[in-house]
């Protein structure tokens, strides 16, 4: 006899979200599931594409409907009752805001190839460089053609292998030439690039933000729902001294820290393969146990990640040594992702175990 859907849901319960450690019934991340024709249609409320973690839970979630006798038929859907805005940026499912305490630690090297990464593994990516006055994103991603502009007025973004992009520095004349522009501009610039911007659909969008806890990462946690911010840092005390304050100002604004990179982290004799700490060990270990955020990973010191200058996302490049440091890199962040929405819908929606047996009422 062919299982019921309700029957089906039951055998969903045993289902664990391996990051929050409850099963996906309880959490209220199945939004339906309907059995016809010996296919089971099930909606998920995930939101994090291709995340690593998500993927491994549609993997056991086709062995469960496998072990019944069906074919599985999984699709994510997520709205404004799953405690997602559906106003601002509808059509963009993630915003994550990559930051840094201190300039010259490599955060747009660390954001451009997190956007290439995702966009490797299959997801449509737009990257927002909003460091008005040093908008290095150009150089390491250099845009195929110069930005549209729609009826509206709005700024059609240009792709990059892939990326959509946007940054200052595609509107100034000549590559050297700064932006001297004083605060109201540069907000005005700012605004633009946040409200102004045609991204069409995408799972992710990266935004670069400047260095620091100034008007750019209030306009943008003011402006968009930020799913996360990835904050960037270097083992020197200076640096880290910096990153808490970012995470403080984030935590007063309520916007999740997904977790922190250490950048040159260690250097890697090409000689004899010892591993040097020429900035010192072990500091963002001090932020994560303080602050209680995961440390997404460790890039250490090399030629080919940021040092030359030269084009291209390292992510994308399999002759170089840093690439699985990248890969393992942009996998962490989409599942921080992913536990972060996990997390937003399992607090705003409420699920009855489907084995509950139903409470006798009162005549």
């Amino acid at each position: 006899m062919t299982i019921t859907a309700h029957e089906l849901e039951i055998k969903l319960e045993q289902v664990e979200d391996p990051d929050i450690g409850e099963d996906i019934v309880s959490l209220g991340l199945v939004n339906d599931v309907t059995i016809d024709d010996e296919t089971a249609r099930i909606s998920l409320a995930f939101n994090a594409p291709y995340a690593p973690s998500e993927m491994e839970i549609g993997n056991q979630i086709r062995d469960v409907i496998e072990d019944a006798g069906l074919e599985a038929d999984l699709r994510a859907h997520v709205d404004e009752e799953h405690g997602f805005d559906d106003e601002v940026l509808p059509r963009v499912r993630n915003v994550i805001a990559v930051s840094s305490g201190k300039g010259g630690v490599g955060k747009t090297t660390v954001a451009a190839n997190l956007a290439a990464g995702l966009e490797k593994r299959g997801a449509m990516v737009g990257l927002l460089d909003a460091d008005i006055h040093g908008p290095n994103v150009p150089q390491i991603l250099p845009a195929e053609s110069d930005p549209g502009v729609t009826p509206n007025e709005e700024i059609v973004p240009p792709r990059s292998d892939g990326v959509r992009i946007i940054s200052m520095g595609m509107m100034m004349e000549n590559e050297d030439d700064p932006a001297i522009l004083r605060g109201p501009m540069v907000n005005k610039f700012m605004m633009k690039f946040l409200e102004g911007v045609e991204w069409g659909r995408l799972d992710y969008l990266i935004v670069d933000l400047p260095p620091g806890t100034g008007d750019a990462t209030l306009n943008l946690l003011q402006s968009m729902p930020v799913t996360g911010a990835v904050v960037v840092t270097t083992p020197q005390e200076m640096a880290l001294d910096d990153t808490r304050k970012g995470i403080q100002m984030f935590n007063k604004h309520d916007t999740p820290v997904l977790g922190v990179v250490e950048n040159m982290s260690s250097f890697i004799c090409p000689s004899c393969g010892d591993q040097h700490g020429l900035f010192g060990t072990g500091g963002a270990d001090t932020i994560v146990d303080k602050y209680d955020v995961p440390l997404l990973g460790r890039i250490p010191i090399h030629p080919d990640f940021g040092a030359d200058g030269s084009q291209g996302a390292l992510v994308k490049n399999d002759d170089s040594e840093i690439q699985s440091h990248l890969e393992d890199l942009v996998g962490e962040v989409a599942d921080r992702v992913g536990e972060a929405n996990r997390r937003t819908v399992s607090e705003n929606v409420t699920h009855e175990p489907a084995n509950k047996l139903p409470t006798e009422t009162e005549d």
